[in-house]
C-alpha cells in the first residue's frame, strides 16, 4: 500500500461521505471540477478501500463509481468485494472488460473469480493463459472452496540445500522483487522434495560461506492441498506463521499458503457463523433487490413464525390463570427474555469451541455439568432478586417464590439446549451455528412460558 493509499484508508468514512456527496452533485449538474475531484479521490484509494466504498453504495451509485475506476485496478477490486457485490459489478462489464480485468491476476486469484465469471468468457480466458498458468488454475479449481488447494499461491522462491548462502544471495539479487509475504525460502532437493526452509533473517545473519543445509530448519509446518482451510488458518494463528509450504502425498513442494489468505478465511468463517446463527443462508448485498433479500431470509423467518405460534399457544393454555392474576402477564416476558439471553451466551461459547475443535465426547459431558451448574447458580441468585421484586410489587410471597423457581428452571433449560442444539447439529453433519439463535429463543420462550405459567397455576390458583 502506498503512503497516499494508507492516508486514504485512515480517512475512509470521510472519503465515503465525500464520494457520496460528489455523486449526488454530479447526478444533478455534472461539473468538470466535481468529476476531476471524484476521480482523484478514487485514484488515491487502495483497492480494498474502493471495495468498501462500492459495498456501501446503492446499485446506481455503485455502478457510477465502478465505471470511473481505472481498468488496470478492476481485477484487484473484484477480488476484494463480497460475492454479492461482485456479481453486480461483473454484470455491468462486457466480455472484453472482464478479460482485461482478470488476465493480469495470478492463478490462485483467477481461481477465486472463475465461478463468478460468465461461462462464455471462460474459453477465451483459458486460451489466453500460458501452459503453466492454465495448469495452475486447473489445479486450484480441482479442489473444494474450503480446501487449501484452492487457496495456495504458486509464486515462491525455492533453493537447493547443497549451495552456499553467498550463492543464494546472488540468486536473490536477480529478482526485481520477491513474491509478497516472503519470509522464508523453501529448500528442495533434485527431486523437488521439500527438505526444509531458510528464514530470510537467518540468511542475513549467517556467514555467506555456510551451506544452506547447515543453516536451514528441517522441521517445517507443512500442509496438504486437501486440508481444511479453517483448520490451517487456526494453525497459522497458533504458530504465528506468515507462509507455509503445501506438499503432495510424496512430499513434493507444489505451492505455499500465505497469511493474507488465512486472514480472509478467518474473516469469512466468522461472518458465515454470524449469519448462520440468525438463519441467513448467505452473505447479502445490503442494497440487493427486495426479492433477493426475501429469498435469503424467508426460510428461518418461517420457522420463527411457527415457534412463535407455539409459544402463543402455550400462553393460551393458561388464559384462565392469567385472567385471575394479571401480574403473570407482566412477569412472564422476564422469565423468557433472561432465559433466551442466557441460552444465547451458552450457545455462542459452544459453537466457538466446536469451531476450534476444543470439544471431545468426554469433555461434552463435563461441559453440560458446568453449564448447568452456572445456570443453577445464576437462576437462584437473579431469580431470587426478581422474586423479591415481584413480592414487593404485588405483595404476594408465593408469586415471588414461583418467579424464582421459574427463572431457575428456565435457565437450566437454556443451558441444556445451549449445549445440546449445536452438539446435535454437529452429530448430524450440519453447521452447529445454523439457526442456533432462532432455535434457542424458541426453546426458552415456549419453555419459559410453560414453566412459569404452569408453576403459577399449581401454586397460586
Amino acid at each position: 500500500m502506498s503512503e497516499a493509499e494508507a492516508r486514504g484508508a485512515n480517512r475512509l468514512p470521510e472519503q465515503l461521505e465525500a464520494i457520496t456527496a460528489l455523486l449526488a452533485r454530479l447526478a444533478e449538474t455534472p461539473e468538470p471540477d466535481d468529476q476531476a475531484q471524484l476521480q482523484q479521490l478514487l485514484d488515491e484509494l487502495h483497492p480494498a478501500d474502493i471495495a468498501f466504498v462500492l459495498e456501501a453504495l446503492p446499485l446506481d451509485a455503485r455502478l457510477a463509481v465502478w465505471q470511473r475506476v481505472k481498468a488496470d485496478r478492476d481485477g484487484e477490486i473484484l477480488l476484494e468485494v463480497s460475492d454479492a457485490v461482485r456479481e453486480s459489478l461483473i454484470a455491468d462489464m462486457d466480455q472484453r472488460e472482464i478479460l482485461a480485468a482478470v488476465e493480469p491476476l495470478d492463478a490462485d486469484e483467477l481461481a477465486d473469480l472463475v465461478e463468478d465469471l460468465p461461462t462464455e468468457v471462460l474459453p477465451e480466458l483459458m486460451a489466453s493463459l500460458d501452459a503453466q498458468q492454465r495448469e495452475r488454475v486447473q489445479s486450484a479449481l480441482s479442489w473444494e472452496e474450503d480446501q487449501i488447494g484452492s487457496l495456495m499461491d504458486f509464486e515462491m522462491v525455492t533453493i537447493r540445500e547443497d549451495v552456499s548462502l553467498e550463492t543464494v544471495l546472488r540468486y536473490l539479487r536477480r529478482f526485481d522483487e520477491l513474491p509478497a509475504q516472503t519470509d522464508k525460502l523453501f529448500v528442495i532437493n533434485q527431486d523437488n522434495l521439500l527438505t526444509g526452509v531458510l528464514p530470510l533473517h537467518w540468511l542475513l545473519v549467517n556467514s555467506p560461506e555456510k551451506m544452506v543445509s547447515e543453516v536451514m530448519a528441517p522441521d517445517v509446518n507443512t500442509f496438504h492441498p486437501g486440508d481444511d482451510a479453517y483448520e490451517v488458518a487456526q494453525a497459522f494463528e497458533r504458530y504465528d506463521l506468515v507462509t507455509a509450504p503445501v506438499v503432495d502425498d510424496h512430499g513434493r513442494l507444489i505451492g505455499r499458503i500465505t497469511v493474507d489468505a488465512m486472514v480472509d478465511v478467518i474473516r469469512e468463517e466468522s461472518e458465515s457463523e454470524a449469519l448462520s446463527r440468525v438463519g441467513l443462508r448467505e452473505e447479502e448485498d445490503i442494497f440487493a433487490s427486495v426479492w433477493a433479500s426475501l429469498r435469503n431470509r424467508w426460510s428461518w423467518l418461517a420457522i420463527n413464525l411457527v415457534t412463535a405460534f407455539i409459544a402463543s399457544r402455550v400462553i393460551g393454555l393458561f388464559e384462565g390463570a392469567i385472567e385471575k392474576l394479571v401480574a403473570l402477564a407482566t412477569l412472564m416476558p422476564i422469565v423468557a427474555g433472561i432465559g433466551g439471553n442466557s441460552g444465547n451466551q451458552t450457545i455462542t461459547m459452544i459453537v466457538r469451541a466446536l469451531a476450534l475443535n476444543q470439544i471431545t465426547p468426554d469433555s461434552a459431558k463435563r461441559l453440560w455439568r458446568k453449564e448447568l451448574a452456572v445456570s443453577l447458580f445464576n437462576g437462584l441468585v437473579w431469580g431470587g432478586v426478581i422474586g423479591v421484586v415481584a413480592w414487593l410489587l404485588y405483595e404476594n410471597i408465593a408469586l415471588g417464590v414461583v418467579m424464582t423457581a421459574a427463572m431457575t428452571l428456565n435457565l437450566l433449560l437454556a443451558a441444556f439446549c445451549g449445549v445440546g442444539i449445536p452438539m446435535l447439529m454437529m452429530k448430524f453433519g450440519r453447521d452447529p451455528a445454523l439457526g442456533s439463535s432462532v432455535l434457542i429463543t424458541a426453546m426458552t420462550d415456549s419453555g419459559g412460558f410453560f414453566i412459569f405459567l404452569g408453576l403459577a397455576t399449581l401454586f397460586l390458583m
